[in-house]
């Protein structure tokens, strides 16, 4: 009987401290024990904008001197390779050319190779600078000057390999001026003139 009686007493008890413990954390004045910030101090200063010390942005007229003449360069490569092939296959002019520049390279080497001959060694594009920059047009457009040094550019006979006689007063380094534009494709060579005059 005693025992049975200490068994209600001890599960009221129980019961009592459980709800006095269930009152008290929802209905506490005392202040909570202070939470663990959402965001870590590392994490706060990675969001915080950085001060500008980088480069500043790209000038587009400096870019597009850049890019022209890269073209360029990479245009000369191409004619090379199509003014060594007798079959004129080789060169892929349209990638950096159109226009007259590329309609006066397939004319002129394929008449070049009609006369049986053929190139070896490389051309050498001295010195290209951008003379005018203008690329606030519909069509962004460079004018590049350079010095064309042919000397190791040689002649031959495609079908004995024998250097081919050549005016004796033809220039070896000229003047060339070239007109580049930004098209769809990208740069592209549109005419390529010599001035006539040493460089």
């Amino acid at each position: 009987m005693t025992r049975t009686v200490h068994r209600k007493q001890w599960r009221k008890i129980t019961l009592a401290c459980a709800t006095a413990a269930l009152a008290v954390g929802c209905t506490s004045t005392e202040p909570a024990s202070p939470k663990p910030p959402t965001t870590t101090p590392a994490a706060t200063t990675t969001t915080a904008p950085e001060p500008t010390k980088t480069t500043p942005p790209a000038n587009p007229a400096e870019a597009a001197k850049k890019e022209a003449i890269a073209t360029y360069l990479s245009h000369w490569k191409e004619v090379e390779k199509r003014y060594a092939d007798k079959t004129d296959k080789a060169g892929d002019l349209k990638k950096y050319a159109a226009a007259v520049a590329q309609y006066q390279v397939e004319k002129d080497a394929k008449e070049f190779h009609k006369r049986g001959l053929v190139t070896t060694g490389t051309i050498t594009v001295g010195n290209p600078t951008a003379t005018s920059v203008d690329v606030d047009r519909k069509v962004p457009k460079v004018v590049i000057s350079s010095c064309m040094d042919i000397t190791h550019w040689q002649t031959i006979h495609s079908d004995t390999g024998k250097p081919a006689p050549l005016p004796s007063n033809r220039l070896l380094r000229y003047v060339i001026k070239a007109t580049v534009e930004k098209w769809d494709k990208g740069w592209v060579v549109i005419t390529d003139e010599p001035q006539g005059k040493k460089c």
